[in-house]
């Protein structure tokens, strides 16, 4: 989640777990603690931009980390805090407010190494946008009247308000996976590789991309109280190995690419519009469009030179309207 959320989040755990007279102090100490968690996203190198999404959501986020991040949290705060609280609660809540900020992450499609060491992969729940008020909001008020009336009661009831959000997405997403496979069954299209996920600040509108015969499939889904489908294209699967042929394995370039493939879980393509760029076909500027989020360019005379990793967040005029007419059901113009 953003970091907003992921501090308010462990304020709230903090604080639900405080005495009347600890709760404001509690707060701060969640919220401090909730947003250490996404401190390895300062690991980055001026040569390898792709450190930084290897290592975003890395071993910080494991379940396995959460006392020695609680213990670091507690560290930095007790010079600060010594005179108001032992270092025996003052622990407590960095442990509280730690606590969730890997599984939270997890819930979003951006994947976390929640398992690390014992597994390497990205856990991604795919249940909730990485950004969404609707989540965020409710729980910020929870949060300031538990602190303004020192009632952990009121943060409690915040929390309650996520786990059903979350559910509820969860339900979604189950429903968005049945309309993606009764597509797919209607194209007559085999399933390799499914991905359904909602869109951006909101779990109404669902993005799904699956693989069928060497191709992507892209297209999205309303799922309001009937559901709503729109199409999308297709675009074939990039094979590192298959389209570059003469590409050495124990080069720069190879490995790079090997990286950004596993960071995208397999959903490597090849730009639709550019030369010498991958993209990461999990995101898009559109639920429903080609056009990447993420990408890495790179020069293929250069095969030593590490990529250049790139985003873009640019969302256009037309594009912000078919966004819109999605979130409210309406028909797309083209």
């Amino acid at each position: 989640m953003d970091l907003l959320t992921q501090g308010v989040l462990g304020a709230a755990l903090a604080q639900a777990g405080s005495k009347q007279t600890e709760t404001r102090l509690a707060c701060g100490i969640g919220f401090a603690a909730g947003l250490l968690a996404d401190a390895d996203a300062l690991i980055r190198s001026a040569n390898d931009s792709l450190l930084t999404i290897e290592y975003h959501r890395h071993f910080t986020h494991s379940i396995f980390f959460i006392p020695f991040g609680a213990m670091i949290a507690a560290l930095i705060l007790w010079p600060l805090l010594r005179k108001r609280i032992s270092f025996k609660r003052l622990y407590v809540f960095s442990l509280l407010g730690y606590s969730f900020s890997g599984f939270i992450d997890a819930c979003t499609s951006y994947g976390t190494h929640l398992f690390w060491p014992l597994f390497d992969e990205r856990i991604s729940f795919n249940l909730i946008s990485i950004v969404d008020p609707i989540f965020t909001i409710p729980l910020i008020v929870a949060v300031v009247l538990a602190y303004r009336w020192r009632k952990a009661k009121l943060a409690l009831f915040g929390l309650m308000f996520c786990a059903l959000y979350l559910s509820v997405g969860y339900v979604q997403k189950q429903r968005a996976t049945t309309e993606v496979q009764q597509l797919a069954m209607q194209r007559g299209h085999t399933l390799n590789q499914l991905l359904v996920k909602p869109t951006f600040a909101n779990i109404l509108v669902w993005r799904s991309v699956y693989e069928s015969g060497g191709r992507l499939y892209v297209d999205a889904f309303r799922m309001g109280w009937h559901g709503k489908v729109y199409t999308g294209d297709s675009i074939p699967k990039y094979d590192i190995d298959r389209d570059n042929p003469n590409l050495d394995k124990d080069s720069v370039l190879y490995d790079d690419m090997q990286r950004f493939d596993f960071f995208s879980d397999g959903y490597l393509a090849k730009h639709p519009e550019r030369e010498n760029v991958l993209a990461d076909i999990r995101y898009s500027i559109q639920p429903n469009g080609l056009l990447p989020l993420w990408v890495i360019e790179f020069d293929p005379n250069q095969p030593q030179q590490h990529v250049e990793f790139k985003a873009n967040r640019d969302l256009a005029s037309r594009n912000r309207q078919r966004f819109f007419s999605m979130l409210k059901g309406e028909a797309l113009v083209k």
